[in-house]
């Protein structure tokens, strides 16, 4: 090979050092996971930590293999305050900390209401500190005196490419992605981030996300054996990153993402900016793809709901195995339309912020607490425990399905299954035969953030644009079959009235 590529892909739970050839191929890949360091009591990134050991991993990568250049793509809502000496002056708080409902009062009164601040910034109203604005604030009224030596503030990707380069910039990926602090109508940093007085701290350029920021500092060259004229591109944000292998095979507006794990996202290119009425105060946002275009975003906690309703459900059951495709259960579920599992189990995360989590039977609301208590006796319907799952799984769908809708997906557009969601049968038969107008297919992508990632670094260092590098890689697009089960859609019909209801 003539070059290799190097990417740094942190998530919320694992943090990966990936090595790719010049045709893309990953060579090798290392993973971590980092436990919160607690600082006055507060789950946060150990960023020195961190930085070790991709310095570590670099270093090892960098005697193997001829690195040109490097990537970042990092999860989202996270911002570092940095000082005059390149570093965190502020503890780097994990976004799912909730200061309070005091605290997201606070910051509505003070800034805007929901909806105003959703309308202009893109960004729906998260709970915990899932808005990046809402992080910031928080930093500067728990720990004020170590804020004053803040002399910019950083999203989370550009950070850690300030560290490798000592350039600051930022991209559109990052900024534009439900932070509040990026203004989608006037195309500028929003009235958040002027009334917080954080403007001036913040880089106010978007530049794309292959550009380059800079060439590795000779301290991060010493530490790390990668050489002095190494590139580093401009970070991206994960879930865009996992767009771009699509985009490149695919076109811009030709297809839906249904990325699938812990949180469900479906993203759709957007031809415009903005939200339907019935949008306003839902978990549906926009993204800044890295063509600077939007990207209409859905979202649930569709992989916690799985994991926690399961566990619920196995432990009720002294069971431990996670029952197959029935499909004369599934006729007889939908046939009945009278037994529905509700989200949702944190409220306010997806597409039913006013449902509660629970299961109703024949009109009935069994509400999780109650069920999670093995005191209490189960619902008639969770007495059988393939039957419970298939519940939990019409329940996913049926969630999809919404995301998918409200995120502009048109008849005869292909939908694209990726991560954990891939390997349940059931769910992606449903999912397919519910879609009578849509193609529904998993892909055969493992890593798509980082193979993302890759692509950056390879336009920055190759000048070649995304189109070009299409016939690098394949992606296998595997068709799901579609089923006729008779009162699919009158099913749906039902649950989403009890979805509908306000319930807390």
């Amino acid at each position: 090979m003539e070059y290799a590529l190097a990417v740094i892909d942190i998530g919320m739970t694992n943090k990966k050092v990936a090595v790719y050839d010049d045709a893309l191929r990953q060579l090798d890949a290392r993973y971590r996971g980092f436990e919160p360091k607690l600082i006055d009591g507060l789950p946060c990134h150990d960023l020195d930590e961190m930085e070790n050991w991709f310095a570590e991993q670099l270093q090892s990568y960098a005697a193997q293999y001829p690195i040109k250049a490097l990537a970042i793509s990092a999860h989202g809502a996270t911002f570092v305050c940095v000082g005059e000496d390149g570093k965190s002056v502020l503890p780097c708080v994990y976004y799912t900390h909730e200061p309070g409902k005091d605290f997201q009062n606070r910051f509505y009164e003070r800034f805007g209401s929901i909806e105003e601040l959703q309308a202009r910034t893109g960004s729906p109203a998260f709970e915990a500190l899932i808005n990046p604005a809402k992080g910031i604030l928080f930093g500067m009224e728990r720990f004020p005196e170590a804020f004053k030596k803040t002399v910019r503030i950083l999203p989370y990707p550009q950070y850690w490419g300030f560290r490798f380069t000592g350039t600051v910039a930022a991209e559109s990926t990052y900024m534009g992605c439900h932070t509040y602090l990026w203004d989608h109508l006037d195309q500028c940093l929003s009235s958040v981030a002027r009334d917080l007085g954080i403007a001036p701290l913040l880089p106010d350029t978007l530049n794309r996300s292959w550009d380059t920021l800079g060439r590795v500092s000779d301290g991060f060259a010493e530490k790390t054996g990668l050489a002095r004229d190494t590139i580093v591109t401009m970070g991206i944000h994960d879930s865009n990153s996992s767009l771009l292998p699509h985009f490149a095979k695919q076109g811009r507006r030709t297809f839906t993402l249904n990325s699938t794990g812990t949180w469900c996202v479906i993203m759709k290119a957007a031809d415009k900016y903005g939200f339907a009425p019935d949008e306003l105060g839902k978990a549906v946002f926009f993204n800044i793809s890295a063509f600077g275009a939007p990207v209409k975003t859905a979202i649930f906690l569709g992989g916690q709901e799985f994991e926690t309703w399961s566990r619920l459900i196995q432990r009720r059951h002294g069971r431990a195995d996670i029952p197959g495709w029935n499909e004369a259960l599934y006729r007889s579920v939908l046939r009945g339309k009278n037994s529905f599992l509700l989200p949702e189990l944190t409220g306010g995360s997806g597409q039913f912020p006013h449902s509660r989590a629970r299961v109703v039977q024949n009109g009935r609301n069994y509400f999780f607490e109650s069920t999670h208590d093995s005191a209490q006796p189960l619902p008639p319907c969770f007495s059988d425990y393939e039957q419970a799952f298939a519940l939990l799984r019409l329940s996913l769908v049926m969630q999809t399905l919404t995301a998918l809708e409200r995120t502009g997906l048109a008849p005869g557009q292909p939908v694209y299954t990726e991560g954990g969601f891939r390997r349940d049968v059931s769910y992606n038969r449903l999912l397919s035969s519910a879609l009578k107008d849509n193609g529904v297919f998993l892909t055969g992508i493992a890593e798509a953030t980082a193979l993302g990632a890759a692509m950056t670094a390879k336009m920055a260092l190759s000048g070649k644009s995304l189109a070009d590098l299409s016939d690098d890689f394949s992606i296998e697009y595997i068709e799901q079959e579609k089923i006729e089960l008779a009162g699919l859609f009158e099913y749906r019909k039902a649950w989403l009235a009890e979805a509908e209801k306000h319930t807390y």
